[in-house]
């Protein structure tokens, strides 16, 4: 575990003071959340950094999308799960709860998303969420059919192999630097 000032195991403090703009940011998580996030923090050493870390998260978390947002959270736990990622279970785990009012989901998704009960959409993003996680390389035509089969658009099979690929890349950075994620998030939802 890190230093419960540090966010990470690097020694990268936030720069110090944060640009006016980045402050506004980070005082809207802590009007919002009641916190600002360990992975926002870390990536505070590098205002660069962290803007095109927050644009991207963003994006493919908040912005329009055929995908509901607790389908993009469920994709992010799904995904931290195969990669065991402890930072991203948990601040994930915790969104899933909040946002499907199911303390049980969450649980499940992060042990085993395969026991949860899922409509065959749910089923479809995730198995095709954890067939790119573990064998992208694999991924052929009927893969991409069977999502449209359930439903999903070409747009909204692009936006789930991103929100698969950004939770791969963050998910590798978080457990390479020790991120730890806030305590808060453990009881939320709960």
């Amino acid at each position: 575990m890190t230093d419960q000032n540090m966010p990470t195991a690097l020694n990268l403090p936030m720069v110090d003071p944060l640009p006016r703009e980045t402050q506004k940011y980070f005082d809207i998580c802590v009007e919002k959340l009641g916190f600002v996030p360990n992975v926002l923090r870390a990536y505070a050493f590098d205002i660069d950094k962290l803007n095109a870390f927050t644009t991207t998260y963003n994006d493919l978390m908040l912005g329009d999308s055929g995908l509901s947002k607790l389908e993009r959270e469920m994709i992010a736990v799904v995904v931290s799960a195969i990669n065991k990622c402890f930072y991203c279970l948990v601040a994930h785990g915790a969104a899933v709860r909040q946002l499907s009012g199911d303390p049980q989901l969450g649980e499940m998704l992060v042990m085993n998303y395969r026991v949860a009960p899922l409509d065959p959409r749910q089923r479809a993003l995730l198995d095709f969420a954890a067939k790119m996680t573990t064998s992208s390389a694999e991924i052929e035509e009927p893969d991409r059919q069977h999502l449209r089969d359930v439903g999903l658009t070409d747009r909204d099979i692009w936006d789930l192999a991103n929100v698969t690929g950004f939770f791969n890349m963050s998910n590798r950075v978080a457990s390479a630097t020790a991120m730890a994620p806030n305590d808060e998030y453990h009881t939320q939802a709960r």
